[in-house]
């Protein structure tokens, strides 16, 4: 199987369900934003982060394929056919129980914070703020195209990088600036 299909060279895309649509469609938009966080996620992980964040990361990498999927499935249809393809209220229920334990470690939280610090930290900054923008991208499917979980899903998604990133930034010793 050749790596281009030729298909989408006219601006183009495939849908799950076989439908084509414009790559500007609403929800390829969606589902490129969910990507483009994945590749944020990777590119964290092959720097120097500490392995329970990277385990953690992995996780979502792997959470955010099925994400991607069902986004690219308006006909709802892999997640009836395939388990890795699912995300359910267990896997928010995790993403809450990370944040606890590492929201509990951290000084509390009495002012906004800029992003920046270590180098881990700033990254997960900014990879939150991409999981921001494919939230928004998501909404603007409309309530109806979509699974609700995936919408809070992506929603604990950023809430955890905000405390990965401060997480990393406290462990490295880099103090926050506050807003």
């Amino acid at each position: 199987m050749k790596l281009y299909t030729k298909t989408g060279d006219g601006g183009e895309t495939g849908l799950f369900d076989g439908t084509r649509v414009p790559k500007s469609d609403a929800r390829v938009e969606a589902y490129g934003a969910v990507d483009e966080l994945d590749a944020w996620l990777g590119l964290i992980r092959s720097g120097k982060i500490d392995p329970d964040l990277d385990a953690i990361l992995g996780r979502i990498q792997r959470d955010l394929f099925a994400l991607g999927a069902q986004l690219a499935d308006p006909s709802h249809r892999i997640s009836a056919r395939v388990e890795k393809a699912t995300l359910a209220q267990a896997d928010v229920a995790r993403l809450e129980g990370w944040i606890d334990t590492l929201d509990a470690a951290l000084p509390r939280l009495r002012h906004f914070v800029l992003a920046g610090g270590a180098p881990a930290g700033a990254q997960l900054h900014l990879a939150r703020t991409v999981c921001r923008r494919a939230e928004r991208r998501i909404v603007a499917l409309g309530g109806d195209a979509i699974d609700p979980v995936l919408l809070i899903y992506i929603n604990r998604v950023s809430d955890l990088l905000f405390a990965m990133a401060r997480t990393v930034n406290t462990r490295a010793g880099v103090s926050e600036h506050e807003w």
